[in-house]
């Protein structure tokens, strides 16, 4: 029973968390909002399950803060510095991610199928495979549809457009403005 992920929480801890008093928590519990159990003390406990409902029911933004989903994320560039650029510009945005990188499309294939990422961030041209064509793979496959794509270029205005023809959800040009790539990764994530 000791496991911090299965053990209940106390009234207390939930008002923590919520910042709220433990009477407004006593209160959504008699309200029926929250479901909780006594204690053969009389104390309430909340079941995790329960508590996560709770703040999925209620939209308390808290939720992102108490149980953290770990975002993954594939950056596929032949360039070193771009890739790591780009890794960076990701970590400095303090989200809860899982960053894998590729040097090629055909790598990039190979990554998506183990490590089935949420955002794919997809340099136009590379070697092997380019990213128009991985793009097309990865939106016509059934299990990797749903991956966002967010591709880049240095080549301007066609590739961006043949990119989104190919299924991608965004284009931006190299060299990435900062603050412009990090607004579209978080909108991407969502």
């Amino acid at each position: 029973m000791g496991d911090k992920s299965t053990k209940p929480y106390t009234t207390g801890e939930v008002a923590n968390l919520c910042n709220v008093t433990i009477n407004a928590v006593k209160k959504w519990i008699a309200a029926d909002k929250i479901k909780a159990f006594r204690t053969p003390g009389g104390h309430y406990r909340i079941n995790r399950q329960d508590f996560l409902d709770f703040l999925t029911r209620f939209k308390l933004d808290i939720k992102e803060a108490i149980f953290p989903e770990k975002k993954k994320i594939l950056i596929v560039d032949d360039e070193p510095d771009i890739v790591d650029y780009i890794k960076g510009a990701i970590e400095s945005m303090g989200i809860e991610c899982q960053i894998e990188t590729a040097s090629d499309g055909y790598d990039a294939l190979i990554i998506v199928g183990q490590f089935n990422p949420a955002l794919l961030i997809l340099d136009i041209r590379m070697p092997k495979i380019d990213g128009f064509e991985v793009c097309r793979k990865i939106k016509g496959g059934l299990s990797t549809k749903s991956i966002k794509i967010l591709g880049v270029t240095a080549f301007g205005r066609e590739d961006m457009n043949k990119m989104l023809a190919c299924g991608a959800d965004e284009c931006l040009t190299k060299p990435l403005k900062l603050k412009e790539f990090q607004a579209q990764v978080m909108r991407l994530l969502r």
